[in-house]
């Protein structure tokens, strides 16, 4: 495969989500990636900026995000450059953003490699991520692909999309015969014995300048709304240009605008240890628990007769529990949240109702 030059790598760091699932201690007004929610000492967004910029120049990293967390992301990435902060007027889904990413990055540089990836996501073994996302760019330099890293199973998931592969293609970079989403347990189960379908990540390599035709392709209308800026693109002009134009763009997710439509789509299984961190059920897993299978995230833990717990407070506050079990207990300067483990798909209904009846700052 060919060398490149990393100067031509660049990464879009999805940065703009509100993390309802974690509320109380995501909140619209501090959300998840910008909060230390494993208590490892430093946010997810944090993490991930570090982890590309392994590969990819820091100056080369883009945030697209929303307005109101501009001040965040310069306090927790303090050598970050303006220009790198996008920010969306309005809340809009990934392929408008991802679309907007492109072409500013194009402009600035047509040979641009780009990586786009979620803020929010933990990732254990860094090398091997690195490894796949080299082997990437450069299958994504030498041809017109649109590649995707799939995650491969390790038990039937219902909460993630799957891709199917090609079970005969003996490359690395494999074609990928269909995208499923979130199936029940039963497709799930079959999927797995089946061996050729892996998780969806949301983390994609391509060059921009083919990104761009495939929105001209299969998003033509998304793709005229934004090439009326191209002039304008990494100058002054273009904030007043989005305020403008952004919110007339289709709220569409980029799997569904063009990864489900294009044919040149790919991908690589991948083996190592992945987390979208969806839930706080999925943060207990990733992290130790004492004897009883309690597990404390900026806090500290008396128990009796309590197990199966998750436990987050605000400022490693001593929590004391006896007689509870498999409960979620979290809380933040504002809100204390109980909750069955049971109960958690009704988090974000709880954070609606708060939000109605106590203000909407609370969520």
């Amino acid at each position: 495969m060919t060398g490149s030059n990393k100067d031509n790598y660049y990464a879009i760091l999805m940065a703009g989500g509100v993390g309802s699932r974690f509320w109380p201690s995501s909140k619209a007004s501090n959300p998840k990636q910008f909060i230390d929610v494993l208590g490892v000492g430093e946010t997810l967004f944090q993490t991930t900026f570090k982890r590309l910029s392994r590969l990819i120049p820091v100056e080369n990293i883009y945030v697209l995000t929303n307005k109101k967390y501009v001040e965040m992301i310069k306090d927790q990435i303090p050598h970050i450059k303006d220009e790198q902060i996008v920010p969306e007027p309005e809340m809009r889904n990934t392929a408008p953003s991802i679309l907007l990413g492109a072409l500013k990055i194009y402009k600035k540089n047509p040979k641009a490699l780009t990586v786009i990836a979620p803020s929010d996501h933990w990732i254990k073994e860094e090398d091997e991520f690195i490894e796949s996302i080299q082997l990437a760019l450069d299958s994504a330099q030498d041809n017109d692909q649109l590649i995707t890293l799939g995650i491969e199973p390790t038990y039937p998931n219902t909460g993630y999309g799957y891709i199917k592969y090609d079970k005969d293609d003996g490359e690395e970079v494999k074609k990928v015969a269909r995208f499923t989403e979130k199936p029940g347990e039963k497709k799930a189960k079959k999927f797995l014995e089946e061996g050729n379908y892996v998780w969806n990540a949301g983390i994609f390599i391509w060059k921009a300048s083919f990104i761009i035709k495939a929105f001209e392709e299969y998003q033509p209308e998304m793709f005229r709304l934004f090439e009326k800026g191209k002039d304008i693109w990494n100058t002054k002009a273009e904030d007043e240009f989005l305020e403008t134009h952004y919110g007339q763009a289709s709220n569409i997710s980029i799997d569904y605008g063009i990864m489900e439509k294009s044919d040149s789509v790919y991908v690589i299984p991948v083996k190592y240890h992945w987390s979208d961190l969806g839930t706080w059920s999925s943060v207990q897993s990733e992290l130790p628990q004492d004897e009883k299978g309690n597990t404390a995230v900026n806090s500290r833990l008396v128990v009796e007769d309590a197990e199966d717990n998750i436990i987050s407070t605000y400022n490693k506050k001593i929590v004391v529990l006896k007689g509870l079990s498999d409960y979620i207990v979290v809380e933040d300067k504002d809100v204390l949240m109980i909750v069955p483990k049971s109960e958690e798909q009704e988090i974000k209904h709880i954070r609606e109702k708060v939000m109605k009846d106590f203000g909407e700052d609370l969520g």
